[in-house]
């Protein structure tokens, strides 16, 4: 069946089963790596996309939910004015380590900066509660957020 949809402000069409996951969508048809697959359960946070500016886990996501909806992947994510400061911030703080879970991580933070463009440590905390890092990047993930939002860093210094 097939399915239009705005992946990265652009129109496409794709023809899957309606409940196929927008996750399988993006990375088989359309070419889009940068959505990776985790854990399958929507837990673990390294599929998020944007759907209408707000996180989704895109292995949960029936590709018929995201029709007449503005879809961003992390391809798309640094044409968003928080997005675009995010992936600065991640480069200037040297924010991976093994890199798997980055994406989903940019794309939660860039709904956070969208939603709330001043968080405080609970707020980013929280937005970001449902990104796994196996590498344990929390410290440098919360910092490239606060120096993407123009907050001050853990030491008080303007970022």
């Amino acid at each position: 069946m097939p399915h239009p949809l705005i992946v990265n402000r652009q129109q496409v069409t794709v023809t899957a089963d309606a409940d196929k996951p927008l996750l399988w969508v993006l990375r088989e048809q359309l070419h889009m790596p940068g959505t990776k697959f985790g854990c399958g359960a929507g837990l673990c946070g390294a599929c998020t996309v944007l759907l209408d500016g707000q996180a989704v886990r895109a292995c949960q996501t029936p590709v018929s939910a995201a029709v007449g909806h503005q879809i961003t992947t992390i391809e798309g994510a640094g044409a968003l004015p928080a997005g675009e400061r995010l992936v600065e911030a991640w480069k200037a703080v040297d924010v991976p380590q093994c890199g798997y879970c980055q994406a989903g991580q940019i794309l939660s933070a860039t709904a956070l900066l969208t939603a709330n463009p001043k968080p405080t440590d609970a707020d980013i905390d929280a937005a970001m509660s449902g990104n796994i890092c196996r590498c344990a990047t929390y410290i440098r993930i919360r910092h490239a957020i606060r120096q993407a939002a123009g907050l001050a860093d853990a030491t008080g210094d303007a970022a």
